[in-house]
């Protein structure tokens, strides 16, 4: 007998096949119930503020599920936001207490902002532009660890899922402040060098002539950016949920600034201990073989230096995978939280 279901429903199968013995909560999140009048249980609707020396940050986010169930975490990278999660979080979060958030200057959370009064004199174009993500991982780890302190984990660790730069935030997090994880799984992330794809070095030249374009010139050089990260053809819809953060007020000069950070990408501080990651916690490395934006061969370096458990490239996806394969991905994503919560 052969079942016709969307990829949607492929995801919602495949994360929900292994259940709990004992269940004490029921959370409705199937996605074949899903319509536009429906509460969006995705929406980030709480915000953490918080403050270092010299910024201050206000991150929007959300939970979903059991709020005893083990806790899952996702983190978007650049220059999405926690939206490209929505199908996952909706379906793990039967099994899990699942986490979203935007990122300081994507999506719905403002960009950080200097402290008034404060002489921030940045040492290089890495600090200025917080190219090597150091703020971007502090907010983060401050929002973690205030999730571990008044959320019900019960002293469970937080299973962490993370695509592009958000892969750098998570080892930076572990590393550096301290997040301990039950386990990780990196989506064609950001975290082994060399990096620089030609527009983030042109933009990085010529930032204000990019500021200067015309709203419907930069619009579709946005569009074709996003375009360009996925192998097969995004509906309009996805596109447009894609890019409308960046064409708000305010959203040229961020997406610029996001540009030259990337062209100076560094994990000097990291790059040297992967390794101890992989000692500590399982970690499962997942890459879109037609990723244009990193390589694919960047999956075996990586795991190789991390020491990764599992290494699995998926055909016929680029660097959306969540778009290109989503079936697979949940598949794939539904296995391993399977496997590391035994």
């Amino acid at each position: 007998m052969y079942l016709a279901i969307s990829d949607s429903e492929a995801i919602f199968i495949a994360s929900t096949a292994h259940k709990p013995s004992q269940t004490t909560c029921i959370i409705d999140t199937n996605p074949r119930m899903a319509s536009s009048t429906t509460t969006d249980l995705t929406a980030l609707s709480q915000t953490l503020h918080h403050e270092t020396l010299a910024h201050s940050f206000d991150m929007k986010w959300t939970s979903l599920g059991c709020p005893t169930s083990p806790p899952l975490i996702f983190i978007h990278g650049t220059p999405w936001s926690s939206r490209v999660w929505t199908p996952f979080a909706l379906a793990l979060s039967r099994d899990f207490h699942v986490y979203l958030f935007d990122n300081p200057g994507f999506g719905d959370s403002p960009v950080e902002q200097l402290l008034l009064e404060v002489d921030f004199k940045p040492r290089d174009e890495v600090e200025r532009l917080d190219a090597d993500l150091a703020r971007q991982s502090s907010a983060f780890a401050a929002l973690f660890k205030y999730w571990e302190e008044t959320e019900d984990w019960a002293g469970k660790k937080a299973h962490v899922v993370a695509h592009d730069h958000g892969g750098l935030m998570s080892l930076r997090a572990y590393l550096l402040h301290g997040c301990a994880y039950a386990s990780l799984c990196l989506i064609d992330v950001v975290a082994i060098g060399p990096f620089g794809q030609p527009l983030f070095k042109a933009v990085a030249q010529h930032p204000e002539f990019f500021e200067q374009l015309p709203n419907m010139a930069f619009e579709g050089i946005l569009e074709s950016y996003i375009r360009s990260a996925a192998f097969t053809e995004l509906p309009k819809e996805i596109v447009y949920m894609l890019k409308e953060p960046w064409l708000r007020e305010g959203g040229k000069a961020g997406f610029i600034r996001q540009l030259c950070q990337a062209g100076s990408r560094s994990t000097e501080e990291v790059g040297g201990r992967y390794a101890e990651v992989g000692k500590s916690v399982p970690i499962k490395i997942i890459w879109g073989t037609q990723d244009s934006w990193i390589d694919v061969a960047d999956a075996t370096r990586l795991g190789d230096a991390l020491e990764a458990r599992k290494v699995v490239t998926i055909e016929g996806a680029g660097h959306l995978i969540m778009y290109d394969q989503p079936a697979q991905l949940g598949v794939e994503l539904g296995m391993w939280l399977k496997n590391v919560s035994m």
